[in-house]
C-alpha cells in the first residue's frame, strides 16, 4: 500500500448553526486557558459500508444538514479564539462556523483500522487548519476507493476536553441517524457556564494540594524522535491484572479500577524500558474528571475543559520492585484524594500562576503521562451508516505519552509514544507478565 499517494480534496466550506445563536465573547475558565498552547486534538474514524457501493452513504449533505443542527447547542464550536479587551484569551461566538472538508482517496479503509497513529495518517485524514489555530472544530470526510470512509476531527482544546467532545459527537450522529425525533442522552443540551470554575477571591491553595496537583508539565529535549504504536490489552488480560493488584494490597478492597490496573503494569514497564536509574523519581501524570468532585457538582453536561492534573510519584527501584496493586494503589489514592477543596486549589493555582501546558515537546524520561478514554461513547460514533470500524488518535504528539483506549470485547488499546528503540523493550515488558 502506498500511502504516500494525496488525498484528494473536492470540497472545502463552512457549516454555520441552523439557527440564531448567542454572539458574545465566551468568557474561558483557567481550566480551558491551561489548554490555549495544546493545539487542536487530531482523531480519526474508520467506517465500512457492509454492502458494498451504497448510493447514500455518508451522504454529505445530511451530515451537514445534522452538524448544523447540533451546532445551535453547541454554539461555542462555530466560534473562533480570540482576546478580549485585557488579552485574555475568549471563544468570540458569531456563528462563523465548523469547517467540512469533502475527500476522495484511492486508499482503501481496511488498509488503515489496524494502522498505526502517525503524522502521515494525520496529514491524509484529519484537516489541516492554518496558523494562527482560531478555528475551533474542522471535520474531514473522505471517500475511500473500497467504498469506505474516514472522518478525520480536530478540536481545539481549549474548547472542549473529551467528555464534552464526546457529548457533541453524540447530538450530530444522532440527528443525522435519527433526525428531529432523536431522543435521549445525546439530547441533553450543554452548559456553556464557564464562570462556574472562575477562581476563589482571593485565590488560595491548600497546602497539601500540591502533593497531587501536577498544574504544569515539563518538556524535554530528545535526541531520538517519538513515534506511536498501538497495544492491545484483551479482556483476559485485563481480568488478570485486576486480579494481580486484588491480591497484592491494592488499598482499595480488592477492588481496583481497568485504569489503575492497566496504568500501574503500563508505568512499571515503561520504567523498565527505558533503563532509568534505580535511584531515579519517576512521576506517572493524568487527568482527573472534577464534574462530580465539586461542591456542588458540576451540571453533568458541563461543556469546556472539566479535568485537573494529577500525579504520583515515586523511585524507580520501588515502582519496579514492588507488587501491582502497590504500584496500582498510588494511582487510586491520587484519585481519592480529588475533593471539593483540591480541585479549587487547582483552578486557583492555574490563575495565580497563569499556567499554561506546554505546546508539543517531549516529556522527560522520568515522567509518564496517562490519558484515559475509556468508556467513552465517542467509539459508538453512528451517522445512520453503522458504528465505526475503529476510531483512534491520529497521532500522539508528546512524546511521553500513553492514551488507553476502548479495545475490541472488553479490553484495552493502549497508545504509546515513545522513541522506537524503548517501544522494542517495552512490547516485550508489557506481555510478559501474561
Amino acid at each position: 500500500m502506498d500511502v504516500h499517494r494525496e488525498v484528494e480534496v473536492v470540497e472545502s466550506c463552512m457549516v454555520t448553526p441552523s439557527k440564531d445563536t448567542p454572539s458574545h465573547g465566551l468568557w474561558l475558565s483557567p481550566l480551558d486557558l491551561n489548554m490555549v498552547n495544546r493545539g487542536h486534538t487530531p482523531t480519526v474514524y474508520f467506517y465500512s459500508s457492509s454492502s458494498g457501493v451504497v448510493d447514500d452513504f455518508f451522504d454529505v449533505t445530511r451530515l451537514k444538514v445534522a452538524l448544523a443542527k447540533a451546532l445551535v447547542a453547541f454554539y461555542p464550536l462555530a466560534g473562533r479564539l480570540s482576546v478580549d479587551g485585557d488579552g485574555r484569551a475568549e471563544i468570540n461566538c458569531a456563528g462563523q462556523g465548523v469547517l467540512f472538508v469533502v475527500a476522495r482517496s484511492d486508499l482503501t479503509v481496511n488498509s488503515f483500522v489496524d494502522f498505526q497513529p502517525s503524522p502521515e495518517l494525520r496529514r491524509l485524514f484529519v484537516p489541516r487548519v492554518e496558523d494562527p489555530p482560531s478555528i475551533m472544530c474542522a471535520i474531514q470526510v473522505t471517500f475511500m476507493r473500497c467504498g469506505g470512509v474516514t472522518m478525520g476531527t480536530a478540536l481545539h482544546h481549549t474548547a472542549i476536553d473529551a467528555v464534552s467532545a464526546a457529548h457533541f459527537f453524540q447530538t450530530w450522529s444522532a440527528f443525522s441517524r435519527d433526525g428531529d425525533g432523536a431522543s435521549g442522552v445525546a439530547f441533553e443540551l450543554p452548559c456553556h457556564d464557564r464562570t462556574l470554575l472562575r477562581a476563589r477571591s482571593p485565590p488560595v491553595v491548600h497546602p497539601d494540594a500540591l502533593t497531587v496537583l501536577c498544574p504544569k508539565l515539563s518538556q524535554s529535549e530528545r535526541s531520538a524522535p517519538a513515534v506511536n504504536e498501538i497495544f492491545l490489552v484483551s479482556s483476559d488480560q485485563v481480568a488478570a491484572l485486576k486480579r494481580a493488584c486484588a491480591g497484592s494490597g491494592d488499598g482499595g478492597g480488592g477492588r481496583v479500577s481497568t485504569f489503575c490496573a492497566v496504568g500501574a503494569h503500563v508505568w512499571r514497564s515503561m520504567c523498565a524500558a527505558r533503563r532509568l536509574p534505580p535511584d531515579a523519581t519517576t512521576r506517572l501524570t493524568f487527568p482527573a474528571n472534577i464534574r462530580r468532585a465539586l461542591r456542588p457538582p458540576l451540571p453533568a453536561r458541563y461543556f469546556g475543559n472539566g479535568t485537573i492534573s494529577l500525579g504520583t510519584a515515586g523511585k524507580v527501584r520501588d515502582i519496579g520492585s514492588e507488587e501491582l496493586g502497590s504500584v496500582a494503589a498510588r494511582i487510586s489514592g491520587a484519585v481519592r484524594r480529588m475533593d471539593d477543596e483540591l480541585v479549587r486549589s487547582a483552578i486557583d493555582y492555574l490563575e495565580m500562576n497563569g499556567g499554561r501546558q506546554p505546546g508539543r515537546g517531549a516529556l522527560p524520561e522520568t515522567e509518564l503521562r496517562v490519558v484515559s478514554w475509556l468508556g467513552m461513547p465517542m467509539y459508538d460514533a453512528d451517522f445512520g451508516w453503522g458504528k465505526p470500524l475503529a476510531m483512534h488518535r491520529a497521532v500522539q504528539q508528546r512524546g511521553g505519552s500513553v492514551c488507553l483506549m476502548d479495545g475490541p470485547s472488553g479490553g484495552v488499546r493502549i497508545l504509546v509514544s515513545a522513541e522506537a528503540a524503548v517501544l522494542v523493550d517495552f512490547r516485550r515488558l508489557l506481555y510478559a507478565i501474561f
